[in-house]
């Protein structure tokens, strides 16, 4: 018993006053600030964190505690549920099941800050079933910075509430582009907090609209194919299935994230791509069963917020039945890379097979604009209908590499080596120089975003050639070996050719700038020394000005053709600093 409870019951003995408390007084209590306004506003951080403080005084099963910083300045805060009161997580996770509940990384898609706070006090209160086997780890607000930049029109499209919080956070990232590349502050205590807990499910609550239809809730779960295994099928075609069931038959029916812009549903959609910048990308990394809710900005906020805390609700449930084998699906995830001899790095949609949907949407109409005088989309409420819907969420790898037996990073490259660290990814270091034979990457082609994204301007596109070297490596460089939890997260960021790959985010842009160059007027001679030496540079060097009549035409790309070729050039120019032993 609680300190505060004990001195009460002690006052009230002395006084012959009866202290009995029901659960409606309790709940009277703690009544959040979205219910005192009737599900018209959203808690401020301040309100949010002193709700969870007071829980966790009133009762033992609650915990909270702070881990980390932001960029902010403020710490994360972790708030944990455990009926037996236990909150040594590594222990628990031998015999609980754990699920993560992320919260405000949009704080403007506050539902899921209201929704669990209540979740949180009826599952202390009893008001619901509290789980025996299953334990709830949330971050009660993610992004703190944008949560304190609170404001009431940012969110254009959206049914309130009546001020929130902004996207950006304090440096004006967007939090769900950081989880890979680890910019901010925020992204890095995730990764202690993740790690830490180590969750069977994660949920991160959103909210979302590109199109208009009956649904306030919608679900985002990692794609299935990318998850792969047993333990992709067994979210794809049982836990996804037993949460809608369920929902359904409370009458809050559900649908996949509705994956448009500016078109109508019924002419299908595919399902988003979860790639690792994206938290439930990222967590797939470690088999965490990753789902995101999306609820449908354009309904009551009070709707929205309900619909979350019965879907939160009912995973706890799906948890309680399901845990030990989810628990053993991802011990055996955890060794399947043993079997692997490839890895995929680029996928695409199976245009060989889809799921129908029974989709509840709204009839739209193509309008001409009163704004622009030109076509516009319009949805009438007043038409609502059920379509089938094609709806494409099958992925097939498109390319894949082989994958080494350990990769070797030179040192000094302390980035990279600072978020291996904080994924817990374990590596050594060489003890002595050493040359071995090692397969090397060049750079041969990649493509720029022209546009700033999230701080950068990421490369796509990225093609490499590969090459069979014998390297003197120095003491102190590092060896990062492939078969260990984090092999997936080793390979989605140290192979540049992945989607979010250390090289894709700019990492390495300084290998892509030649540091040394020529005078044309003195190279010139040296040019034709070169040609007159060498018999097949010389005859190559034709055909490329008879193929090619921009290089025909251009003296100075024609000497820095024969540069490159000569023995001037640097070896550092597009070398990707990672090598790999493949034996």
């Amino acid at each position: 018993m609680k300190a505060t409870s004990l001195v009460l019951k002690i006052v009230c003995i002395l006084t012959f006053v009866s202290c009995e408390t029901t659960v409606e007084d309790k709940t009277i209590s703690f009544r959040t600030h979205f219910e005192t306004t009737n599900g018209e506003e959203t808690a401020t951080y301040m309100q949010v964190i002193d709700f969870y403080i007071q829980l966790a005084k009133e009762f033992p099963e609650i915990n909270i505690q702070t881990i980390g910083t932001t960029d902010s300045g403020n710490p994360l805060h972790m708030v944990t549920f455990n009926i037996d009161g236990d909150f040594n997580l590594k222990k628990i996770a031998n015999t609980k099941t754990i699920i993560l509940i992320n919260n405000g990384i949009h704080p403007g898609e506050s539902d899921g800050i209201d929704a669990t706070m209540l979740l949180y006090r009826d599952l202390a209160l009893g008001k619901i079933n509290r789980p025996e086997n299953t334990v709830l780890v949330t971050i009660p607000i993610y992004n703190v910075g944008g949560a304190l930049n609170r404001n009431s029109s940012t969110r254009a499209n959206q049914n309130g509430p009546k001020s929130y919080g902004f996207r950006g956070n304090t440096q004006n990232y967007d939090l769900n582009r950081d989880f890979i590349k680890a910019d901010t502050k925020n992204a890095k205590t995730f990764s202690q907090i993740f790690h830490l807990t180590n969750p069977d499910i994660f949920i991160d609550n959103h909210v979302s609209n590109g199109a208009d239809y009956q649904y306030t809730l919608t679900h985002l779960f990692t794609q299935h194919n990318k998850l792969g295994g047993a333990l992709g099928d067994y979210l794809n075609s049982e836990m996804m299935p037993q949460l809608e069931t369920s929902l359904a038959e409370m009458e809050w029916d559900i649908t996949p994230y509705v994956n448009v812009f500016n078109e109508v549903p019924e002419k299908g959609f595919s399902q988003f791509m979860d790639y690792p910048r994206y938290s439930t990308g990222y967590t797939t990394l470690w088999n965490t069963l990753g789902m995101m809710v999306e609820t449908h900005m354009l309904k009551p906020y009070k709707q929205r917020v309900e619909g979350t805390y019965h879907l939160m609700n009912k995973m706890i449930a799906i948890a309680e039945k399901d845990g030990g084998k989810i628990k053993e699906l991802r011990k055996n995830a955890s060794t399947r890379h043993l079997n692997w001899k490839h890895y995929p790095i680029s996928w695409a949609i199976d245009t060989t097979k889809s799921s129908t949907l029974n989709f509840k949407g709204f009839e739209a109409d193509t309008l001409i604009s009163e704004v622009t005088n030109l076509r516009r989309l319009k949805y009438d409420r007043a038409r609502p209908f059920i379509k089938e819907v094609n709806y494409q969420n099958y992925f097939i790898p498109t390319d894949s590499v082989e994958i080494p037996k350990a990769y070797i990073i030179k040192q000094g490259w302390d980035k990279i080596i600072a978020r291996l660290e904080l994924n817990e990814i374990e590596y050594s270091t060489l003890d002595q120089d050493s040359t071995l034979s090692v397969e090397s990457y060049r750079i041969g082609n990649y493509k720029t975003q022209q546009r700033p994204y999230e701080g950068h301007y990421p490369h796509y596109d990225t093609k490499v050639s590969r090459s069979t070297k014998t390297i003197v490596f120095l003491e102190g460089d590092i060896l990062v070996p492939s078969d260990q939890i984090g092999i997936r997260y080793i390979l989605e960021t140290l192979e540049p050719g992945a989607k979010d790959s250390f090289f894709n985010w700019n990492f390495f842009d300084v290998i892509l700038q030649q540091k040394e160059g020529f005078s044309p007027y003195v190279f010139e001679d040296e040019a034709l020394q070169m040609l007159n030496e060498d018999a097949e540079l010389k005859e190559y060097f034709e055909l490329k000005k008879q193929s090619d009549k921009a290089f025909a035409q251009n003296w100075y790309a024609q000497l820095d053709w024969l540069f490159k070729r000569s023995e001037h050039y640097e070896a550092a120019h597009l070398q990707y600093p990672i090598y790999r032993i493949l034996k």
